[in-house]
C-alpha cells in the first residue's frame, strides 16, 4: 500500500520550501539594504544532495532585474547563508546563488501580445 504524504516527497523540495521561506523573511525583516526591499523569492532549486541552492527572484512590479539589486544580493549572500545556519537545522546549509526568474518577465510579454490581438480583433469588428 502506497503512503501519499510528506514521506515520499523529496527531501530536497522540503528543503527547498522552508529556503524559499525563510530568505524572504531574511530578506523582508533582517536586510536593511532598499535595493532588497522589492525583491520577492519565486522559487528554490536544490541539488539532490542538498550542496547547492538556487534561488529564483524578480523584482516586483519590473520585466527586468537592475544590476544593483543583483549586486546588493550577491553581497549579502554571506549573511543569508549565516542565518539560514540558524534556522534550518541541518548538518551543511546549501551554497546559494541568486538567479533572476525570467518566467516572469516571458509570462508579461504573452499578456502584452495577448492584449494586441483583442485590441486588433476589436478594430476589425
Amino acid at each position: 500500500m502506497k503512503r501519499t504524504n510528506t514521506v515520499n516527497c523529496k527531501r530536497s523540495t522540503r528543503i527547498a520550501d522552508l529556503i524559499i521561506a525563510d530568505i524572504s523573511d531574511i530578506l523582508l525583516k533582517q536586510i536593511g539594504d532598499p535595493r532588497i526591499k522589492s525583491v520577492t523569492i519565486t522559487g528554490v532549486k536544490v541539488t539532490d544532495d542538498l550542496r547547492m541552492a538556487r534561488v529564483f527572484f524578480v523584482e516586483m512590479g519590473k520585466d527586468t532585474c537592475e544590476p544593483q539589486t543583483e549586486a546588493a544580493l550577491h553581497n549579502a549572500t554571506g549573511f543569508i547563508k549565516r542565518e539560514l545556519a540558524k534556522r534550518l537545522k541541518l548538518r551543511y546549509v546549501p551554497d546559494i546563488a541568486f538567479v533572476v526568474d525570467k518566467s516572469f518577465a516571458y509570462g508579461s510579454r504573452i499578456d502584452r501580445l495577448l492584449a494586441e490581438i483583442q485590441e486588433r480583433e476589436a478594430d476589425a469588428e
